[in-house]
């Protein structure tokens, strides 16, 4: 019979370490911040400048980041020291309405609100009260949609359509079933997706910027420094309690990167229910708080820092339902411009793609719709 003051130390240990990965993704999450606030990194900005001005830098440094998140992430798991079979991307079930339809909702909603679920904590740290709307109504939205009304819809009529694979959905699980194995399907993967992204990036001259290759490159490699923490680190063979596999401080109970939708709904739910000693600051909460700081602190810095309203009650409205939307197409789609377009796409699943794809569509038609309504008003 085993010790109960073994198994108390145990347990002990257990919650230290819960502590010390909330505080490793505040870390990550503050570089991440900082960098983007000091780059400029935006995924609806990368679109926006592509349909406004035909300018593909930001997206370029958007495509880099995506190229050594998903080098960094197959090298963890090439050493052995991550695996995304564990990760909510990778399932062989194919939501591809749920993708479709949350992807498509985002890029919506973050064009109304001014910028993705990121950049919504980059300008709270900056200052921005709209903002702080923005975080709210996407909070209570994604609430809504894990495990409210919207969850019922969302269940119902989305994720009933699915497609069930033979395995699991990312691209090297593919080329294992064609006959290669797993190490080399992986490295194929990887060279044929980040290498060929990579090399898209380099081959422009004008992308020769510190901007978009170095801001690239560190937002990238916070992906990856996430994945390490939550996927290694924080990763128990046993729990002393339940005797199974777990991720510490984790809401989905699987190993996370960086992604800011959910993470909005736990942050409102830890502070509705303060006084429950069973919520604890988790991954997904620290690296949120984490992305604010970060900007809060480049923006002091640099004398950025400034408060800023709203300039009448449409923008208002525009941002109430920008927020909507994201949260709901967020938690849909299983992630947001980064929880997808970066964190997911690094694990080269299907799905992510599907979304990612989906973002894009949502946010360039709802420009080019502004953008002809603002002629046309003139």
């Amino acid at each position: 019979m085993a010790d109960p003051l073994d198994a108390e130390r145990i347990m002990e240990e257990t919650l230290v370490s819960a502590s010390t990965i909330a505080w490793l993704a505040f870390a990550v999450g503050a570089v991440f911040g900082l960098v983007a606030n000091r780059t400029s990194f935006c995924t609806m900005g990368a679109v926006s400048d592509i349909v406004a001005m035909g300018d593909w830098n930001r997206m370029r440094m958007w495509a880099m980041a995506i190229a050594v998140a998903i080098l960094g992430t197959s090298a963890l798991q090439l050493l052995g020291l991550l695996e995304v079979s564990k990760s909510i991307y990778t399932s062989s079930k194919l939501l591809w309405l749920s993708h479709l339809v949350g992807g498509l909702s985002f890029g919506i909603g973050m064009t109304l609100a001014s910028g993705c679920g990121s950049k919504t904590l980059i300008r709270i740290g900056g200052g921005n009260l709209k903002s702080l709307v923005v975080f709210a109504f996407l909070g209570i939205s994604a609430y809504m949609t894990l495990r409210g009304l919207f969850a019922v819809w969302r269940v119902r009529f989305l994720d009933s359509v699915a497609t069930d694979l033979p395995h699991s959905q990312d691209l090297p699980a593919f080329l294992t079933a064609s006959g290669l194995p797993p190490s080399t399907a992986l490295m194929l993967g990887a060279a044929i997706i980040g290498g060929g992204l990579l090399l898209w990036v380099l081959l422009k001259r004008d992308a020769w910027r510190a901007d978009v290759l170095l801001g690239g490159a560190l937002i990238g490699a916070t992906v990856a420094a996430a994945w390490y923490v939550s996927g290694h680190v924080g990763y128990v063979a046993e729990h002393p309690e339940t005797l199974e596999e777990a991720f510490i401080a984790t809401n989905s109970g699987r190993a996370e990167s960086l992604t800011f939708v959910a993470p909005f709904a736990y942050t409102l739910e830890l502070l509705m229910l303060w006084s429950d000693t069973s919520r604890i600051v988790t991954f997904g909460i620290a690296s949120a708080l984490g992305v604010i700081a970060g900007a809060a602190v480049h923006a002091v810095l640099s004398r950025s820092f400034r408060i800023e309203g709203f300039r009448d009650s449409g923008d208002l409205v525009r941002h109430m339902a920008g927020g909507i939307l994201m949260g709901f197409g967020g938690v849909t789609a299983l992630g947001c411009s980064i929880g997808q377009g970066i964190t997911g796409l690094s694990t080269l699943a299907l799905g992510s793609i599907i979304t990612t794809a989906a973002i894009i569509v949502g946010a360039a038609l709802t420009l080019k719709l502004q953008f002809w309504l603002m002629m046309r008003e003139a």
